[in-house]
């Protein structure tokens, strides 16, 4: 390429998915790169005296001239042919680099798939996104401005009780919108993100260490929350009445599917139908939070599957209205059958736990549960739980029972369903 002037630096364009990198036709090493956010830094790019690539990030176009950022990249270039590692040196020079630093580090590292979590694959989209929303939300609006190296243990568990009471959060600027109350399950989380990113600094060699190690989480406030048989036959009832009078019948198979299986709402969703077993009874997730999995299904469950009308052309069990995607609106359906069956705070989670109380309910075990609902414990392979006698016999149980309950043709039982 040509040299890199001022001309040339304008007319780089952003790609959305990738960094864009120009480099100079006279000074090897000399580029320029552009973030997908459209952000051009100059920079230069360089072999150590171990033969590992370096970048060196020299500032960004318009705080420097293409002519600027040349003189620095050619003092920078001269020094490495004289052995020395400027990179290495900015990371060891910069003990003043603030959390708010290391938090967008984080992000954009994690965001390309440089930073591999607890199975060793990349951070799954979701999780970046719940880091995200408490990165910008609670770490960056109190403590970003601080320097990580002068972060106290003692400082970390204050700003800790302050998120558990919403102090100095952020105002959302999109979502569910309005000011976060914070909470201790918030804090906690918010603690465990913050440890978890350091963490990952410190491997890196970003930051020397992680001051957020050994600070302890708040217990998170647990909040029961499971429908009663009594709760089910009216909510039963509301949904019969509700697809009588033309409610939207996908939405309502996506409620009834969730209670018969325990799954999260996203799993239902986004079931494709390629991945049910109708002779097996079962379903084969390619990824889920806990990564690829079997999971066993009742007969009651694929009778719903299969009793679902179909949509030309589409690989969903849940397929949108329009579009190629799949149906996004079952806490909309949810929240018109819930308010017609008079019940308050049903979310897709509580038709989870409601799930795993029926199971409990039945007399099964922790480890059957846990099995039925993707979780990943000791003893319980997701790989081949679908081969286990005892899975396949909860599940059609609990599903069976689920079914009646709701289509009204259970016997009648006292008291509430068990809590596991």
């Amino acid at each position: 390429m040509s040299k890199i002037t001022k001309r040339v630096v304008d007319a780089l364009r952003a790609d959305s998915e990738r960094d864009v990198f120009a480099w100079d036709g006279e000074l090897k090493g000399f580029g320029i790169r552009v973030k997908p956010s459209g952000v051009k830094s100059f920079l230069i790019q360089y072999r150590n005296g171990e033969g590992r690539t370096r970048r060196l990030v020299l500032g960004q176009y318009g705080a420097l001239t293409p002519d600027n950022a040349r003189n620095i990249a050619r003092q920078k270039l001269a020094a490495v042919a004289e052995g020395d590692d400027p990179s290495e040196t900015r990371h060891v020079a910069r003990a003043g680099i603030t959390v708010a630093e290391v938090c967008d580090w984080y992000l954009e590292e994690a965001t390309i798939g440089r930073i591999l979590g607890r199975s060793r694959r990349p951070i799954k989209a979701s999780t970046l996104e719940s880091d995200r929303s408490r990165i910008e939300t609670h770490i960056k609006p109190v403590i970003g401005f601080r320097s990580v190296a002068g972060l106290t243990r003692r400082e970390i568990e204050i700003f800790q009780a302050d998120v558990a009471t919403g102090k100095l959060a952020a105002k959302r600027s999109k979502g569910r919108g309005g000011r976060p109350t914070g909470g201790s399950g918030v804090a906690s989380r918010t603690i465990g993100t913050l440890r978890s990113l350091f963490g990952h600094a410190t491997h890196s060699g970003i930051i020397l260490a992680n001051p957020a190690q050994g600070v302890r989480q708040l217990a998170s406030e647990f909040r029961p929350r499971r429908l009663s048989i009594e709760d089910l036959q009216q909510l039963g009832k509301a949904m019969r009445d509700a697809a009588a009078e033309g409610d939207h019948p996908i939405g309502l198979g996506a409620i009834r599917l969730m209670l018969l299986t325990g799954f999260r709402r996203m799993e239902v969703l986004s079931l494709k139908r390629i991945w049910c077993s109708r002779r097996d009874n079962c379903v084969l997730f390619p990824d889920t939070k806990s990564g690829a999995q079997v999971r066993v299904i009742g007969k009651a469950a694929t009778e719903t599957i299969n009793s679902l009308p179909q949509k030309e052309g589409s690989p969903f069990v849940f397929p949108a209205d329009w579009g190629d995607g799949h149906f996004i609106g079952v806490v909309r359906v949810l929240d018109r059958v819930c308010a017609r069956a008079g019940l308050e705070g049903v979310t897709p989670h509580v038709l989870r736990h409601t799930f795993a109380s029926v199971a409990g309910d039945l007399g099964f075990t922790e480890l059957t549960i846990a099995g039925l609902l993707g979780h990943s414990a000791r003893g319980v392979t997701q790989g081949y739980i679908h081969l286990d006698t005892a899975l396949v016999i909860a599940a059609n149980k609990v599903a069976l029972e689920l079914s009646k309950i709701l289509d009204g043709t259970a016997v009648k039982r006292r008291g509430r369903i068990h809590q596991v």
